[in-house]
């Protein structure tokens, strides 16, 4: 599938509950609910400004949230919220809409490659020169910037993609957070000889998006190793198959198949099950995104306290660190004009700040780190949110390689269950890979070498 992980995360974690990941399009005869009855504030001038949201529960909640929050601190502005389809039909809308100038006052989107997708420099105002975009988090800043120039504001937060795992198991064995590939592997024999499955996967057909964690999140010990590493992947100079440390994802694929450290309904298993294999203990530890998790409360009510998150572990305890993906955001189309424009520029500004956080909160309760420096965590947030926002305030995280590339091929999940399913080796999978991705690079007009 065409869907990144990202996008496909978010619509499990912020909608069904992540992640990584949303997407997104609407029209005008999307649904339309207006924050407020007045738009007067002491006899001056009112504003009416549209807002375009995906329509996931999630997002939708958030919004009214902000909404309500915002109107009350400028009545004289209201806003009428909208909202379009997920996926790439509602990709569809947006760009449509942007093209023939019919896009709504602000909207709500994605960053990193989708958003380049969207001729930022062309479709959209800039926010760079406004006072709020100096605290606002790097990850999000280059997520959301073409050519140097800021073009939005952080909507919701950030979520790792990482390991979930079942805090008592670990208790129980005695087990320390493994910050090595072979510390995760003696874990894992410990695991296996209590008659606990080491590792959750999920290959069922509504959850084959799961298989690609032990890849895309393993992107922070690629950047590790060499920095500039996505640039070259993008110019085609690095390959999968034939970068060691690129290649890791997949080896660790097949090193834990061969090892037989999964569950036994691994290729059936979906999303849910696994979620609630690892809140009962019967799996120990389950690569996912963590925004997921908010789903196990729901499952398993009263265990989510048992689930905590660490980084995928690669070769290196020095460089020990969580990839992340950053939250989408709140932009302004060049088709707004004066005072809508001074009105969506208010709004953004209200959305970056800790007012708009504590919103965002009570329409939805985080499931990681804001993108905005000066937000704090609410004490009763899970603890995958907390350990989410620990690797990234103490520095031990990058951004998932599709904030630094617009290459990502569409096959990646289906290429990763064969791997994971012992059908395919690491190294042909990662050979597949470098071919699906090389499609993309040319039809994106990349010059790739073969």
């Amino acid at each position: 599938m065409s869907i990144s992980l990202r996008r496909r995360g978010a619509l499990v974690a912020l909608a069904a509950a992540s992640a990584l990941l949303a997407a997104c399009g609407g029209g005008s005869s999307g649904n339309s609910t207006s924050g407020s009855s007045s738009g007067t504030s002491g006899g001056g001038k009112s504003v009416k400004l549209s807002y375009l949201v995906d329509n996931s529960d999630a997002s939708v909640a958030s919004a009214k949230a902000v909404i309500a929050a915002f109107q009350a601190a400028n009545p004289g502005i209201t806003i009428d919220m909208q909202t379009r389809p997920q996926g790439s039909d509602g990709d569809n809308v947006v760009k449509t809409r942007l093209s023939t100038n019919d896009m709504t006052d602000i909207f709500a989107y994605n960053n990193g490659s989708l958003f380049q997708a969207l001729k930022p420099e062309k479709n959209l105002v800039p926010v760079s020169d406004q006072p709020w975009a100096s605290s606002l988090n790097k990850i999000f800043v280059d997520a959301t910037s073409a050519n140097g120039k800021l073009y939005g504001a952080p909507m919701g937060t950030a979520f790792g993609g990482a390991i979930l795992y079942n805090i008592p198991v670990y208790k129980k064995l005695g087990l320390q957070i493994p910050q090595t590939w072979d510390q995760f592997m003696a874990n894992n024999a410990k695991i296996k000889a209590a008659g606990i499955a080491p590792v959750i996967q999920t290959y069922g057909n509504t959850s084959t998006w799961t298989s690609q964690l032990f890849v895309l999140g393993d992107f922070h010990n690629v950047q590790a190793k060499e920095s500039d590493w996505a640039t070259k992947y993008t110019n085609g100079q690095v390959k999968y198959a034939t970068d060691p440390v690129a290649l890791a994802g997949f080896q660790h694929l097949q090193q834990l198949h061969d090892g037989n450290d999964f569950n036994k309904d691994y290729r059936s298993a979906q999303l849910n099950d696994g979620l609630k294999m690892l809140a009962e203990g019967k799996g120990a530890q389950y690569p996912m995104l963590g925004g997921v998790a908010a789903t196990i409360e729901q499952l398993v009510p009263g265990k989510m306290g048992d689930i905590g998150f660490f980084p995928i572990p690669g070769s290196d305890a020095s460089t020990f660190g969580m990839t992340i993906w950053s939250p989408g955001a709140v932009y302004i189309p060049t088709s707004t004009k004066g005072d809508k424009l001074a009105a969506a520029k208010k709004f953004l500004a209200f959305v970056s700040s800790p007012q708009g956080c504590d919103a965002q909160t009570k329409g939805q309760t985080p499931t990681g780190p804001y993108m905005v420096n000066s937000c704090k965590l609410p004490t009763n947030v899970t603890q995958v949110a907390k350990d989410t926002q620990s690797y990234l305030k103490s520095g031990k995280s990058s951004p998932a390689l599709e904030f630094k590339s617009p290459i990502k091929g569409p096959n990646l999940e289906q290429i990763c269950i064969q791997v994971g399913s012992g059908i395919e080796s690491a190294q042909k999978g990662a050979a597949d890979y470098d071919q699906d991705v090389k499609k993309q690079a040319q039809q994106l007009g990349l010059s790739w070498a073969s």
